[in-house]
């Protein structure tokens, strides 16, 4: 399984998780067999000045990544991702590290629009 995480910074598993999904400077890619961690890749989200919707879904999708995960997500973001069946997680934090144990530990089981976005009628 691959999964993607929102960063702050390409520090790989020591990189802090970004919050705001569609703004996040990087990704950092983590292959998952059988609980173990394997390879670790950052890559710059080319989306993260300005992006469309969908593009962000789409881009993960290429990396060829199972699940998504970040601090926070809005709606369309999420719908997008499910179309593409891609599991979603929100509440991430700390470290991309952190959030994998929560992940894998079941502590983060499932994506709700952030509130900015249920705001703005994006939920």
């Amino acid at each position: 399984m691959k999964i993607a995480v929102t960063a702050e910074s390409n520090e790989g598993l020591d990189s802090p998780v970004c919050q705001h999904f569609g703004h996040a400077p990087f990704f950092i890619l983590v292959e998952v067999n059988e609980g173990s961690v394997g390879d670790v890749q950052g890559i710059p989200n080319p989306f993260a000045e300005a992006h469309q919707p969908g593009q962000i879904p789409a881009f993960i999708q290429q990396q060829q990544a199972d699940v998504m995960l970040s601090g926070g997500m809005g709606g369309r973001a999420i719908q997008f991702f499910e179309e593409l069946g891609i599991e979603t997680a929100t509440g991430a934090s700390g470290t991309v590290r952190e959030a994998l144990e929560h992940f894998l530990g079941g502590k983060l089981k499932s994506a709700a629009p952030c509130a900015e976005s249920v705001a703005h009628g994006h939920g």
